[in-house]
């Protein structure tokens, strides 16, 4: 994963440089590398190329948790006001990172290793704290001191990457030699800072501060176990050490202790992942079953909801339908349980039974972003495009990020006749994950499309003039 951050950051610059400004001296202060607006629009780029590289989660559940846990979180941290973007990459490795202006991504992988929420808000609160410390930047302007050789070595490791990441990763290791030292040294300035104050920021977001040195101490002790043969990418690029671990684990215990309960949307979370990345939901419904044997209530209810969309998986439909039905009875108030029944009855073909739950879900959950996308997705599925179109434009205009949401907009002015605003937001899906040639491919074909509406076209030509420009960016 290192190689492709690096390779992301790269691109990233590439699409950005022509809109930067001459970088500052070498000895310029981390906060004079970028700009906010810059750092902002390497931030979009680097996402935008993210998709390239890696499958990121749409599904509504899923982001809607993950944005929730994020925004908790930076709420207590230095930067509250800031913006910033959390997802989910559906990888099984355990990783997290940061990217620039705020842009913080974790595997699949790390969710479901995780025996704590607490576990993965220390995760996620040690990412914030890189963010807020400013470490990127501070990266940034320690690279630039390294000799021109030296540069232009990592620089080479790099490029070897696009064609053996295990030759890069060795290529990289052996430049470092000479300079090892100061590279480790910086690492673990870096490291203990982001835990000092990732710590702080668990605890008054209200999650258990020791959870940070136990979730990093077990990983530590399962490459051990496998003779270092399966170093978690998160090792790899977050380097922990026994004294680290220490370290932590006495400014953790400088809090007080109390009790924590994890969220069932946690658990929930998990148990949907599970389903996902499951390539034989069959082998599922056993393990499910043997956790409805014991745990908490929410536990056992996390555990039913995923033996429930494993029956939807295998396409078994009225025994999904009798569990989540149990599950609304006992938990109301819980929209993820409200959101499965309405797929199940899709499923069976009762739309307006649906679309009802939904429209009455909404009435209690009116801010449930998971909602109004499964409730617009669910308009689109039985052919209320203009319904469904006003939805998904007042999400777009509440800022939601997510590249599908151009899709569906796509699907729903296609479905109204509108085909050459369906060509423009399909280009514009193709630009938000990164695709520039189908997204010059798309607006083209819209523009033809446009021909006798002035203002669409007007629009049209300057998107693709857009996209045209940060086409030649990429190139230089």
């Amino acid at each position: 994963m290192l190689v492709r951050v690096l390779l992301l950051w790269l691109c990233a610059l590439a699409t950005a440089a022509a809109k930067l400004p001459p970088l500052p001296d070498m000895g310029a202060p981390s906060d004079r590398i970028l700009s906010p607006t810059d750092e902002r629009r390497l931030g979009q780029a680097f996402f935008r190329n993210l998709h390239q590289h890696v499958q990121v989660s749409d599904d509504p559940m899923i982001q809607d948790y993950i944005a929730s846990l994020g925004s908790r979180l930076t709420g207590h941290s230095d930067m509250a006001g800031r913006p910033f973007h959390f997802f989910v990459v559906m990888e099984p490795e355990i990783n997290a990172f940061a990217g620039p202006a705020g842009y913080i991504g974790v595997h699949s992988g790390l969710i479901l290793a995780t025996r704590s929420e607490s576990e993965l808000a220390s995760v996620l609160a040690h990412e914030i704290a890189h963010v807020t410390q400013n470490h990127l930047k501070r990266a940034f302007a320690a690279a630039k001191k390294l000799s021109i050789p030296m540069a232009a070595a990592m620089l080479a490791a790099i490029l070897v990457g696009t064609q053996s990441p295990e030759a890069a990763q060795a290529a990289i290791i052996a430049i470092q030699a000479g300079s090892l030292q100061q590279q480790i040294n910086f690492t673990r300035a870096h490291e203990q800072e982001a835990d000092r104050i990732g710590l702080q920021i668990l605890a008054d977001s209200g999650f258990d501060p020791r959870s940070m040195p136990a979730f990093f101490e077990r990983l530590q002790q399962s490459t051990r176990l496998s003779g270092g043969r399966h170093i978690p990418e998160f090792l790899r690029t977050h380097p922990v050490t026994t004294s680290r671990i220490a370290d932590t684990r006495a400014r953790a215990t400088a809090f007080p202790y109390r009790q924590y309960t994890d969220s069932l949307a946690y658990l929930l979370v998990k148990s949907k992942l599970k389903v996902i990345g499951s390539k034989d939901p069959a082998r599922l419904i056993s393990w499910f079953q043997q956790r409805l044997l014991r745990g908490t209530a929410a536990q056992k209810a996390a555990a039913r909801y995923g033996l429930a969309l494993s029956y939807q998986a295998l396409h078994r439909l009225p025994q999904s339908r009798r569990l989540l039905e149990d599950l609304l009875r006992q938990f109301p108030e819980q929209p993820q349980f409200v959101d499965a029944l309405a797929q199940v009855e899709l499923a069976l073909g009762e739309t307006e039974a649906a679309l009802q739950r939904y429209r009455l879900a909404l009435t209690h959950f009116p801010a449930s972003t998971m909602l109004q996308l499964t409730y617009a997705q669910a308009l689109l599925q039985s052919g209320r495009f203009q319904e469904a179109r006003q939805w998904l434009l007042q999400l777009k205009a509440n800022g939601y990020r997510l590249p599908v949401i151009y899709k569906h907009l796509s699907r729903a002015y296609g479905g109204m006749g509108k085909t050459a605003e369906a060509q423009r937001y399909l280009a514009e899906y193709y630009y938000a994950i990164g695709d520039l040639k189908q997204a010059i491919r798309y607006a083209r074909i819209a523009l033809k499309m446009a021909r006798g509406d002035r203002i669409l076209t007007a629009v049209t030509q300057e998107r693709l003039r857009f996209f045209q420009r940060e086409e030649k960016a990429r190139k230089r």
